[in-house]
């Protein structure tokens, strides 16, 4: 999914964010806890959860459920995010964003492709 955004929107001062740019990065590498994005954002866990918040508003990452060896609960976080373009023309800045479709929507518009090709 490509979603484009001016440079007057939030998205632009969220993506300015170091730990966010942080949390993406680790993210993307592979799903992880918010105490492992701690670790390895060297932040505090507060800042972590604030700004897996907003990236979560944005779409830019995704919460899974697990359940561990010992039967604890734990959330893993997983960036969408799939590629940034920022693009100066006319003397305005805007940023194009590509997101990870879930699996789901990809059978469903499948699905919709075969279906409608068979009639």
């Amino acid at each position: 999914m490509t979603r484009r955004e001016s440079a007057d929107t939030p998205i632009f001062q969220l993506l300015a964010d170091d730990y966010a740019r942080r949390i993406l990065l680790a993210a993307d590498r592979e799903p992880r806890t918010a105490k492992e994005l701690r670790e390895v954002c060297d932040a505090s866990l507060s800042t972590v959860y604030r700004r897996l918040s907003t990236l979560q508003e944005y779409g830019l990452v995704e919460e899974h459920s697990t359940v561990g060896d010992d039967g604890s609960h734990r959330r893993r976080f997983e960036t969408t995010l799939e590629a940034i373009h920022v693009e100066v023309a006319d003397g305005e800045l805007s940023l194009s964003i590509d997101t990870r479709d879930e699996l789901a929507d990809n059978f469903t518009a499948l699905w919709s492709d075969i279906r409608d090709a068979t009639r």
